[in-house]
């Protein structure tokens, strides 16, 4: 259960002061969670992430609307894709700590719940949520600008950043890719793990998933970085 201190580090990290507190609690709720309690029940997530949602899919399409003048709808809409998928909203709240925040039942602690992307991309959306209806619009899209669309350019990369790296390496002649599991952690029912990526003898990139595929995904997602930016 979320303490007095938690909530306040939270909002010090993400740089708003909640005016209703409980909005954010539910915002940070699983149903998990809510379905434990015997007594003076709190709503869960969920509403909050439809809300959310709807408002990332707004704030995202206006600034690739702007970002892209000469782009047509079904690029925009891949790109689009691509920033605001599951992986990626997950990715973005490791910069927040955002899973150690969520308030989960024992059942789903205990299955790997605070690893899961799918349950930190929606608290992800319902932290949007929560703070469109505490703040404004203005808060929410601060909040999608800082932590979502900071990296536009490269998030865009993320969802397919397996196949972008093979095209890219192929393409210079870099050597041949290669994906190596260099660690695992965790119970049978909940792994972690550790991926690195090898392009000829160098080692590229690095990354952590709840599969090999995710891990994988962001190893090459690192190589891609650090490629283009050579």
């Amino acid at each position: 259960m979320l303490n007095e201190q938690e909530i306040i580090n939270f909002q010090q990290v993400i740089g708003y002061k909640f005016k209703n507190i409980d909005l954010l609690i539910q915002a940070l709720t699983h149903s998990s969670f809510v379905n434990e309690q015997k007594i003076n029940k709190k709503p869960d997530y969920e509403r909050l992430e439809f809300l959310g949602d709807a408002i990332l899919e707004m704030v995202s399409s206006e600034y690739l609307f702007k970002k892209y003048p000469d782009k047509k709808e079904g690029e925009m809409s891949k790109i689009r894709a691509s920033l605001v998928c599951e992986p990626a909203l997950a990715f973005c709240a490791e910069h927040i700590e955002l899973k150690k925040y969520i308030q989960l039942g024992k059942g789903e602690e205990l299955t790997g719940g605070r690893n899961k992307e799918s349950i930190i991309a929606d608290v992800m959306e319902a932290v949007i949520g929560a703070l469109f209806l505490d703040g404004g619009l203005q808060e929410s899209k601060r909040f999608i600008d800082t932590y979502v669309l900071t990296n536009a350019d490269s998030m865009a990369m993320f969802n397919d950043s397996k196949s972008l790296l093979q095209e890219f390496v192929q393409a210079g002649g870099l050597g041949q890719i290669k994906y190596e599991i260099c660690g695992e952690s965790g119970p049978e029912h909940d792994k972690i793990f550790d991926v690195r990526v090898w392009i000829g003898d160098k080692n590229m990139g690095e990354g952590t998933g709840k599969t090999k595929k995710a891990a994988e995904q962001k190893a090459a997602y690192q190589a891609l970085l650090v490629l283009k930016n050579k």
